[in-house]
């Protein structure tokens, strides 16, 4: 090799990476065995991320939540070890209106339980967080993390410890002037919970996919749906930050009537969206009702547009994942949330948006079907 063609290669070298770190899609794929590693890795924080939510749901329907009344991300590591701290947690705990208003009376041994529940949740929010960074290091030391990826890994980390003080946010809003936290920050709380989930998500899947973008119709409408999904998460939470759950069960019909009366009891009106158990519910069976219509009329439109053939059948495993999570969802409310069934509705919850996720992943890295074999499929 000449020195003189040393410039030219060093300067193909730069726009390559340039053009890498503009476009993710282009970048040099990245080794089989780094990509795995990565995968197994943020993998496990998904499965983590997921036993949160559910800890998290656990630790909501046992009325867990206000247990510990201090936020302490190091110590707070170590639960009660003697009597005396088991006595010193109970007596902060006998100061907030949960106790004096509700639980008056409570044995230690009752607020034990509560107290583990609660333990238990940001135990594994610390887990979580030392499971992400170690491994981090670890990969960016052995160069197994590409340089586009790096930012948004970090990006997932930050999230993170933002949830955590969102948590101890939605925690505060219980200790002074209510009995129970606040459902606007219980939804906030809920809802970013499940944002890094589906991050986390999106980041294992584009791992080593090089794939140029399809989109189009499919992947606007499977937009759609997926906001509609998680529109009615949000519902959910604010469903069980009132606990809404527990009255009107019945189905199909609310107090006698598909449309209830006394939907626009509170005032301002507004205030009904959020405040209202009878609005709040009446929501949530209403966007569960459009959310199974949408997928349903998404898979069939997909499956007879023979351009979209390849999309139907994460299509269809959405609209049968919602059906089943309708069902589940019924018969949740019909047995007034018993705490086995409503963590199973949450958990599936959780699957339907990640199945709504997927789709939307696929519509825009699905290779595109040419017009002519279109044509001959049709």
């Amino acid at each position: 090799m000449s020195w003189g063609a040393e410039p030219a290669i060093t300067a193909r070298m730069t726009a390559t990476a340039a053009q890498s770190l503009e476009n993710p899609d282009r970048a040099p794929a990245i080794p089989a065995r780094h990509a795995r590693a990565l995968r197994i890795w943020l993998g496990c924080i998904a499965v983590l991320i997921v036993a949160m939510i559910l800890v998290g749901g656990a630790t909501r329907l046992t009325d867990s939540g206000l247990s510990i009344t201090e936020w302490q991300p190091i110590v707070g590591t170590i639960p009660p070890l003697s009597d005396a701290d088991w006595q010193e947690a109970f007596a902060a705990y006998k100061k907030i209106p949960e106790y004096t208003q509700i639980n008056r009376g409570m044995s230690l041994d009752d607020f034990k339980t509560i107290y583990w529940w609660e333990w238990a949740h940001r135990f594994l929010g610390r887990v979580i967080g030392l499971a992400f960074f170690v491994p981090f290091v670890a990969f960016w030391i052995a160069g197994y993390i590409p340089r586009p990826l790096v930012p948004r890994l970090i990006g997932l980390f930050v999230l993170g410890g933002l949830q955590g003080a969102l948590g101890w946010y939605m925690v505060m809003s219980g200790l002074v002037d209510r009995t129970d936290v606040s459902q606007y920050r219980l939804a906030a709380h809920f809802g970013l919970a499940i944002l890094i989930f589906g991050y986390t998500l999106w980041l294992i899947w584009g791992l080593g996919v090089r794939k140029a973008a399809r989109g189009g119709a499919p992947a606007v409408v499977a937009g759609v749906v997926l906001a509609l999904i998680f529109l009615q998460l949000l519902s959910g939470a604010f469903v069980a930050g009132i606990d809404g759950g527990f009255g009107f069960n019945t189905w199909p019909l609310m107090n006698g009537a598909f449309i209830p009366g006394g939907l626009d009891s509170a005032t301002p009106l507004y205030l009904n969206l959020f405040e209202n158990p009878l609005t709040v519910q009446f929501n949530h069976r209403m966007l569960g009702y459009a959310v199974v219509v949408a997928t349903i009329v998404q898979a069939v439109w997909l499956a007879l547009n023979a351009r979209t053939q390849g999309l139907a059948g994460s299509a269809v495993t959405l609209a049968v994942l919602t059906l089943l999570q309708a069902t589940l969802g019924v018969w949740t409310l019909l047995l007034a949330v018993p705490i086995q069934l409503g963590l199973a509705h949450q958990a599936g919850a959780v699957v339907v948006f990640a199945a709504a996720l997927y789709h939307v992943w696929a519509t825009l890295h699905a290779p595109s079907v040419p017009d002519g074999q279109a044509a001959a499929s049709a």
